[in-house]
């Protein structure tokens, strides 16, 4: 088969960029699903290496930013899905976001693609590009850009999706289910037309098939236009909780109400914002000529409360296969780990546990596996608790991210404040830190057996000071670290003991 034709069933080769990200992480199995060849960019490969479909897909290490990378990954592909964007890498993200467009436009036009399809937001209409937050006005530029590349373009524009793990529905849940009185910012009161994510997901993977003439944007929605606080209110309905008083407030300007949120629920601060700052103007949708190349059907889009009670029903049955959490959040390290061979050296401090275990590998494994989220750090929770508040009230993740999965973890996985930087199944897990710290954190543990064939727990908490501020933070903490470390190893163990064989 010859670079450009088509994969048997009639699918095409398409590349996804930020299949590690929420959105991405499903749509690839929607596109083989749909018969396509898949091939993913990744600036780090192995955080794919987990997903049940791997194996079915190729990945490339490649960079948006990166023209020579751009250029080997795009080879071939007949379809190119932009789902990438600067919003995590903090301030300057507008000119970062421009910048990638402009060189995957470029890129993708020398490679002779067909068609690119990007996800955008939903803007206000006639509403001033000025007067728009940056997340907004960042994503409408870079539609922009792709409709005036060369290459035929499809640019999707949702406002809030709806689905399990989503930003938008954890924001919601976590507002309407803790707060049965909210006094709340004034956006409350702001039109919006949610859709929910399997309504996304079904629009993108038809785009692969669009005419080539087709070359615009399309504003896409459920068939519900309500008020934020409609939305809360109907998510109570839909859980089954009592009937919540909601109170606007005008003083809570977007950029006070995004620490709020980031407060209330498990969505930091640097997320919140820009979700909070796109409510200030009604997003509401302005066509629906979509429908003219991807016909609805019956009952499509899903009504907002259908989508609720689907996204609320994964949730319970821990079925959430990406969250929002699955890509990089602000200020989050993403340096080598002091195992690379290109660890750069300098000051590295360590703690050291290691404890033989009255019960096999594989029962401490099933602990050490399981950790974080409803299962806790096993020593010290108001250490842990209070750790967790400090680093949101600096604009941190904090504790409350939780776990995508009850018992197992992969690669990329975000637990609580730490992220998954590698799993070797029954033998090593690292985590590594996202918490706002003058440095960078590890903690790695691993399941041993000796030459006596017992079961040995190996624990290290590393940390790579950043100037005088990280050696000083070491020090102040480490008096602490008999109880926090020493007591995790201790009661790790102990679980391990009660767990069955």
């Amino acid at each position: 088969m010859s670079e450009r034709e088509q994969a048997p069933g009639g699918g095409r080769h398409v590349l996804v960029t930020g299949a590690t990200g929420y959105i991405g992480g499903r749509l690839v199995p929607e596109l083989l699903a749909a018969g396509h060849r898949v091939r993913c960019l990744a600036r780090s490969p192995h955080k794919l290496r987990d997903h049940p479909w791997a194996g079915r897909v190729e990945v490339v290490r490649a960079d948006v930013t990166d023209a020579a990378s751009l250029a080997a990954a795009l080879e071939g592909i007949e379809v190119a899905y932009y789902l990438v964007h600067a919003l995590t890498t903090g301030a300057g993200f507008e000119d970062t976001d421009r910048q990638a467009a402009q060189t995957f436009a470029e890129q993708a036009r020398a490679a002779g693609v067909a068609r690119i399809v990007y996800l955008g937001g939903l803007t206000p209409a006639g509403v001033d590009a000025a007067q728009l937050s940056p997340h907004l006005r960042s994503r409408a530029e870079v539609g922009r850009i792709f409709l005036a590349s060369g290459v035929p373009s499809a640019v999707l524009r949702a406002a809030v999706i709806i689905g399990s793990g989503s930003a938008s529905f954890e924001m919601l849940r976590h507002l309407t289910e803790r707060l049965p009185v909210m006094v709340t910012p004034s956006w409350v009161r702001t039109r919006i037309q949610p859709i929910a994510v399997r309504d996304v997901l079904r629009y993108l993977v038809a785009c692969a098939g669009l005419p080539g003439s087709v070359n615009r944007g399309f504003d896409i929605g459920g068939p519900d236009v309500m008020t934020y606080r409609d939305m809360m209110r109907a998510y109570a309905e839909v859980a089954g909780l009592p009937h919540r008083l909601i109170v606007p407030v005008p003083l809570l300007t977007p950029r006070v109400s995004g620490y709020w949120v980031g407060l209330v629920t498990p969505v930091p601060h640097g997320i919140a914002r820009p979700l909070a700052e796109s409510l200030r103007h009604e997003v509401i949708c302005q066509e629906h000529d979509i429908a003219a190349y991807v016909p609805d059907g019956p009952g499509r889009p899903l009504p907002f409360t259908q989508a609720l009670r689907l996204a609320l029903r994964r949730v319970q049955d821990a079925q959430v296969t990406t969250r929002w959490s699955s890509a990089s959040v602000p200020g989050a390290p993403s340096d080598p780990l002091p195992t690379d061979p290109d660890w750069a050296g300098g000051s590295l401090y360590t703690d050291h546990r290691t404890l033989v275990v009255d019960a096999g590998p594989q029962a401490l494994w099933r602990v050490v596996e399981g950790i974080g989220g409803e299962h806790g750090w096993y020593s010290f929770p108001l250490a842990w608790a209070v750790r967790g508040l400090l680093d949101r009230l600096v604009g941190g993740v904090g504790l409350r991210r939780g776990r995508r999965d009850a018992h197992r973890l992969r690669v990329g996985d975000s637990l609580d404040f730490w992220r998954v930087e590698e799993i070797e199944p029954g033998r090593l897990l690292r985590l590594r830190a996202e918490m706002r710290l003058p440095g960078l954190a590890w903690l790695e543990m691993r399941v041993e057996q000796d030459g006596a064939g017992r079961t040995r727990y190996r624990q290290r908490a590393l940390f790579h000071p950043r100037g005088l501020l990280g050696h000083l933070y070491w020090w102040s903490v480490a008096p602490f670290h008999a109880v926090v470390f020493g007591g995790m190893a201790r009661n790790i163990a102990e679980a391990a003991r009660r767990e069955p064989d």
